[in-house]
């Protein structure tokens, strides 16, 4: 096993390098120039050679190779640069927003589990039935949802009308994280619904399955026991893509309620160009994917048997 993670560690330096890479190449090619977004925003009028001097002091007058060659060997040492708007270090940025996103990924994947997986078991068991029926269309519904729609429709019922919660993220954490954690939870606890549906159906049709209940099994400990355990694999791989996502920061919920995350913090890094704060996060997400995928894949053996003979 230890074998294999640092085989999989070793093939994934050459795709950072190349995600990197890649990113560094596309923010020069789209255009904006850090420089003068951050005068505009001081509310500073200067001339061109002023501009000019602070790309020069930046090093943003230097050929893009060069640029990347600096940036990568000063990532690899720990330095990511500074941010060219507020000035700070990136490296502390990002240690300042995670926790916030921390919190609400947990939030955000526990609540989605409470509702996705007794939902989508009662749903399988109760197969073409009219419960079953109505989950599958409220799922639909939720699925459909984009984002921001159903942030602002909490917004409005909790927020306007009954004055529950804060319309944007205040010193209060544990209010303002209650309306983003919904927003997240309805469309993938709609999506998990359905997978776990799926399996669950999936293994009930098994052999194992009928010869356990011609045997007196209890059917409650044949899902639980058996079933829900053979079904947790495609579960698992949902559950890894989408606290990936949640890490590297959910932007649209963010920027709806001010929260102090990462998500908000990569909005405002595009919008002006900072460059180093943008290289940081593409690092960042690439990083977190990458660990994410691998614990999954590592997982895998210690849940299905059958992948643990094949190594």
């Amino acid at each position: 096993m230890i074998k294999y993670i640092f085989k999989r560690l070793l093939q994934l330096i050459p795709i950072l390098i190349g995600i990197t890479f890649l990113s560094f190449a596309m923010m020069r090619l789209a255009g904006g120039d850090a420089v003068t977004y951050m005068y505009e925003n001081a509310g500073s009028a200067v001339s061109q050679e002023v501009i000019d001097e602070t790309r020069k002091e930046y090093g943003l007058d230097q050929p893009f190779l060069i640029q990347y060659a600096k940036w990568f060997a000063g990532m690899a040492t720990g330095d990511m640069g500074k941010s060219y708007v507020s000035k700070r270090d990136v490296y502390e940025t990002f240690v300042e927003k995670l926790p916030a996103t921390i919190m609400l990924t947990v939030s955000s994947v526990l609540l989605t589990m409470l509702i996705a997986i007794p939902l989508g078991i009662f749903s399988a068991v109760k197969h073409n039935k009219w419960s079953d029926y109505l989950i599958r269309f409220l799922s639909f519904i939720g699925n459909s949802m984009p984002n921001f729609f159903a942030a602002l429709v909490l917004m409005y019922f909790f927020s306007i009308r009954l004055g529950w919660f804060p319309v944007i993220t205040t010193d209060n954490i544990a209010l303002s994280l209650v309306l983003p954690t919904l927003t997240l939870a309805i469309s993938m606890a709609s999506k998990y619904t359905r997978q776990v549906r799926t399996a669950v159906l999936d293994e009930l049709s098994q052999d194992y399955v009928i010869g356990a209940e011609a045997r007196g099994v209890k059917r409650s400990t044949i899902i639980w026991k058996n079933v829900f355990p053979n079904a947790l694999l495609p579960l698992i791989t949902m559950l890894g893509l989408s606290i990936g996502s949640l890490l590297g920061g959910t932007s649209v919920v963010e920027v709806i309620f001010s929260y102090p995350g990462l998500g908000n913090l990569a909005v405002t890094a595009i919008t002006s160009s900072d460059y180093n704060l943008i290289q940081g996060y593409v690092l960042w997400m690439a990083l977190i994917y990458m660990v994410i995928n691998l614990i999954v894949d590592a997982s895998y053996v210690y849940i299905d048997p059958r992948m643990r003979l094949k190594r």
